[in-house]
Protein backbone atom coordinates (compact mmCIF):
# COMPACT_ATOMS: atom_id res chain seq x y z
CA UNK A 1 0.00 0.00 0.00
CA UNK A 2 1.20 3.51 -0.81
CA UNK A 3 2.20 5.65 2.16
CA UNK A 4 -0.28 8.44 1.36
CA UNK A 5 -3.12 5.91 1.18
CA UNK A 6 -2.00 4.28 4.45
CA UNK A 7 -2.22 7.69 6.16
CA UNK A 8 -5.82 8.03 4.92
CA UNK A 9 -6.92 4.47 5.74
CA UNK A 10 -5.32 4.54 9.21
CA UNK A 11 -6.70 8.06 9.77
CA UNK A 12 -3.30 9.41 10.84
CA UNK A 13 -4.00 12.08 8.20
CA UNK A 14 -7.64 11.91 7.17
CA UNK A 15 -7.39 13.34 3.64
CA UNK A 16 -5.08 11.93 0.98
CA UNK A 17 -4.29 15.30 -0.68
CA UNK A 18 -3.19 16.64 2.70
CA UNK A 19 -1.02 13.55 3.23
CA UNK A 20 0.54 14.07 -0.20
CA UNK A 21 1.31 17.72 0.64
CA UNK A 22 3.01 16.72 3.90
CA UNK A 23 5.02 14.07 2.05
CA UNK A 24 5.97 16.47 -0.77
CA UNK A 25 7.28 18.92 1.86
CA UNK A 26 9.64 16.19 3.16
CA UNK A 27 8.03 16.04 6.60
CA UNK A 28 7.82 12.23 6.69
CA UNK A 29 10.52 9.62 7.20
CA UNK A 30 10.00 5.90 6.65
CA UNK A 31 12.60 3.78 8.44
CA UNK A 32 14.86 6.84 8.79
CA UNK A 33 14.72 7.96 5.14
CA UNK A 34 12.62 10.78 3.67
CA UNK A 35 9.59 9.18 2.03
CA UNK A 36 7.50 10.02 -1.02
CA UNK A 37 3.74 9.58 -1.42
CA UNK A 38 4.13 6.44 -3.55
CA UNK A 39 6.52 4.66 -1.19
CA UNK A 40 5.23 1.19 -0.32
CA UNK A 41 4.73 0.42 3.37
CA UNK A 42 4.85 -2.93 5.10
CA UNK A 43 4.35 -4.36 8.59
CA UNK A 44 7.11 -3.32 10.99
CA UNK A 45 7.97 -0.06 9.21
CA UNK A 46 8.57 2.98 11.42
CA UNK A 47 7.05 6.29 10.29
CA UNK A 48 8.25 9.65 11.65
CA UNK A 49 5.90 12.51 10.82
CA UNK A 50 5.87 16.26 11.40
CA UNK A 51 2.29 17.44 11.00
CA UNK A 52 1.27 20.95 12.06
CA UNK A 53 2.90 21.41 15.49
CA UNK A 54 3.27 17.71 16.31
CA UNK A 55 5.98 15.13 15.85
CA UNK A 56 4.71 11.57 15.77
CA UNK A 57 6.55 8.27 15.53
CA UNK A 58 4.48 5.16 14.78
CA UNK A 59 5.06 1.52 13.93
CA UNK A 60 2.89 -0.17 11.30
CA UNK A 61 1.21 -3.26 12.76
CA UNK A 62 -1.03 -4.16 9.82
CA UNK A 63 -1.41 -3.09 6.20
CA UNK A 64 -5.05 -3.51 5.12
CA UNK A 65 -6.07 -4.55 1.62
CA UNK A 66 -8.61 -1.71 1.36
CA UNK A 67 -10.47 0.79 3.50
CA UNK A 68 -11.13 0.09 7.18
CA UNK A 69 -13.80 1.06 9.65
CA UNK A 70 -13.07 3.99 11.94
CA UNK A 71 -12.83 1.84 15.08
CA UNK A 72 -10.50 -0.65 13.34
CA UNK A 73 -8.12 2.06 12.05
CA UNK A 74 -6.37 2.41 15.42
CA UNK A 75 -5.32 -1.25 15.25
CA UNK A 76 -3.22 -0.62 12.12
CA UNK A 77 -0.44 1.21 13.96
CA UNK A 78 1.15 1.69 17.38
CA UNK A 79 2.18 5.15 18.56
CA UNK A 80 5.78 5.07 19.79
CA UNK A 81 6.26 8.78 20.48
CA UNK A 82 4.32 12.04 20.25
CA UNK A 83 5.60 15.50 21.10
CA UNK A 84 4.81 19.12 20.38
CA UNK A 85 7.28 20.98 18.20
CA UNK A 86 7.86 24.70 18.05
CA UNK A 87 7.19 26.42 14.77
CA UNK A 88 9.68 29.21 14.07
CA UNK A 89 8.30 32.68 13.47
Amino acid sequence: MRLDKFFKVSRIIKRRPVAKTVLDNKKVKLNGKIAKAGTTVSVGDIIELEYFSKYMKVEILEVPSGNTKKDEAEELFKILEVKEIEIGE
